[in-house]
């Protein structure tokens, strides 16, 4: 029976050779099929549920995105894990590149902040040390006006609605009664109670009659520039931290989620999960994904452009600085000028409020009451400069500083405002172009493959040989790989608001295209050891020749009171000219209200902070 089955036994024996190599056929075939790779990549890239691949590919499948011909190991369910997972991806990608300018814009925002504050609050000790030393009579009484001053000042620069002239003033206002009654009248008090209703008439009749000369708008004028720069540059951070968000939290469309799957993912259905997209490829899906993205490059550079001119018109020459050290210089020479002219502040006051004070004392001759030591112009060595330091004896003098103004600049604040400022500059230079330069950076490095072979949406291929596209929405019209059918409306508003904030902003400071720049912004790095940057354009450079010593009261040209005279006399006609007398605060240097004899002080200031 054998031998009808097999004959031969030659035969019988090929048979089942023959079998045997088809079976193995068949083995190797299924193993080389299997979706082995794919569910380890879908695990590993944590895409949703393992039991979503299957084991083997399938072939009757029916996706929507990754289409193919042949066996595929992906499903309906898989093509739903993978958008969800490019979506987060993508987003994760764009933030990670974001990241750094979003830390940069709220990092130094914060440490603008913070020197602001401290600068507030050296200028305030400052302006108290002033009159509890020099002009006690007064000081109890009138330090709740500076520190209402200094809080609205403190308020505008972080954005409140708050007026710098408005606050100026309304101080000058609730100091002139107290002038009034303690130095040029001093014992007006003693002799008859001044009520309610004559501090009223004198704070409102203060603009009128004029007591303090034009130190009130000049100080008003210098603190409303500066400060408003800074105010601006504030405002102007903090909706680069808006624009930021919104970019980072963008909505994508349908289309763009399902190009990113069939870039990113449809290579797994066929089992090729180490293949990366072409670059071009890339760069045309990404493009059309941050195509509103990509619209906000043009406002966006000039917004970076005005951060520079506002960071110039702030600290470019200390300015913002010299107007809060100048406070102090300001007030000291108001009340140098109510002393001087007290005789015609007090006829005006009789004749407007009704009080009769006759011959005012501040004629009197009067010892200045200065019980806080200085460091004037004066006290310093003829060839001492700001930008060498100081002899032992004399940064001696500067040490009584520390006990008057216990303030100590934060970690982050070690070095000038100009140097947070230039350091600012160096960094915001790397992201002008940042909302066009970021579909390209989303297709570097591994994400991608520039030569050889590479993954074009549908297949293997050498090179990539679409058309690719630029940035921005008009240029997706020509797309061959993602349909953009309309604006996103968020990132629309985006830029309607930081385009309607740049026009704000320019509209506000017209003169912002016309500061320097600085030229010598260099590598950002600085020197160990120095606190300031004094060059010869800051007029940091002490003359030294003692011209700037004269008194108040001498009759040189510098010397004399500028400006409408109190009761609104003509400057060039003064019948009562108030004699030659010594007043208190007269021993201050009239060079303390000059701006480079100011910067002269803060090079010195900058030396505390190293005392600390």
């Amino acid at each position: 029976m054998s031998r009808g089955i097999c004959p031969r036994v030659n035969s019988c024996g090929a048979f089942w050779i023959l079998s045997a190599v088809v079976f193995a056929v068949i083995v190797i075939d299924v193993d080389a099929y299997s979706c082995h790779e794919v569910r380890t990549a879908f695990q590993l890239r944590q895409v949703g549920p393992l039991h979503r691949v299957p084991e083997i590919p399938g072939t009757d499948v029916d996706l929507l995105v990754c289409k193919h011909q042949g066996p595929s190991c992906c499903t309906r369910k898989m093509e739903e894990s993978y958008q969800l997972a490019v979506r987060r991806e993508t987003l994760h990608n764009i933030q990670s590149y974001s990241y750094e300018l979003e830390h940069l814009i709220s990092g130094h925002s914060d440490a603008f902040q913070d020197m602001f504050q401290y600068l507030l609050s050296f200028s305030q000790g400052h302006l108290s040390s002033l009159l509890e030393g020099t002009y006690t009579s007064l000081s109890r009484h009138a330090l709740p006006h500076v520190n209402q001053l200094f809080s609205s000042l403190s308020l505008y620069l972080r954005g409140a609605n708050v007026s710098v002239e408005a606050s100026v003033h309304q101080f000058f206002n609730n100091l002139f009664p107290l002038v009034y009654t303690r130095l040029i009248n001093p014992g007006i008090e003693g002799n008859m109670m001044m009520g309610n209703e004559m501090g009223d008439c004198l704070r409102m009749i203060r603009q009128d009659v004029n007591p303090f000369g034009p130190h009130p708008t000049v100080m008003a004028q210098e603190l409303a520039g500066a400060l408003g720069a800074g105010r601006q540059l504030g405002l102007a951070l903090e909706e680069g931290l808006e624009v930021m968000n919104a970019t980072e939290h963008v909505s994508m469309s349908k289309e763009c989620v399902k190009s990113l799957v069939k870039m990113v993912y449809c290579s797994h259905c066929r089992g090729l999960t180490l293949i990366k997209p072409c670059v071009g490829y890339c760069l045309n899906v990404m493009r059309g994904c941050l195509a509103s993205v990509s619209e906000l490059d043009q406002p966006w550079r000039r917004y970076t452009s005005l951060l520079e001119q506002l960071t110039h018109a702030m600290a470019g020459h200390h300015s913002l600085e010299l107007a809060l050290l100048g406070v102090r210089g300001h007030v000291n020479e108001a009340l140098l000028y109510a002393q001087l002219h007290g005789s015609l502040i007090t006829a005006t006051v009789d004749k407007v409020c009704g009080l009769s004070t006759g011959e005012p004392t501040s004629i009197r001759p009067t010892s200045p009451e200065v019980t806080t030591p200085s460091v004037t112009l004066s006290s310093l060595p003829p060839s001492a400069a700001p930008s060498q330091p100081l002899p032992e004896q004399w940064m001696k003098q500067l040490a009584h500083l520390r006990s008057s103004f216990p303030l100590k600049p934060s970690k982050n604040n070690k070095h000038s405002l100009r140097t947070l400022s230039r350091e600012f500059l160096l960094y915001l230079q790397r992201y002008k172009s940042f909302f066009a330069a970021l579909p390209e950076m989303l297709c570097e490095g591994e994400n991608v493959v520039d030569d050889s072979t590479c993954w074009s949406g549908d297949d293997v291929v050498e090179s990539y040989t679409g058309r690719v596209v630029g940035n921005g929405l008009h240029a997706q019209r020509q797309n061959p790989e993602v349909k953009v059918r309309s604006p996103n409306p968020t990132l629309a508003e985006v830029k309607e608001r930081l385009e309607r904030f740049n026009q704000e902003t320019q509209e506000r400071f017209p003169k912002l295209g016309q500061m320097e720049a600085w030229d010598e912004l260099g590598s950002g790095e600085i020197e160990e050891g120095s606190t300031t940057d004094c060059d010869d354009e800051d007029g940091c450079q002490a003359s030294g020749d003692g011209q700037d010593q004269t008194s108040h009261t001498e009759a040189s040209s510098e010397g004399k009171p500028v400006g409408r005279l109190p009761g609104g006399d003509n400057p060039h006609v003064n019948p009562s000219k108030p004699p030659s007398v010594k007043v208190i605060g007269g021993s201050a240097p009239a060079s303390w209200a000059r701006p480079w004899s100011l910067a002269l002080l803060f090079t010195a200031l900058g030396l505390q902070w190293t005392l600390f």
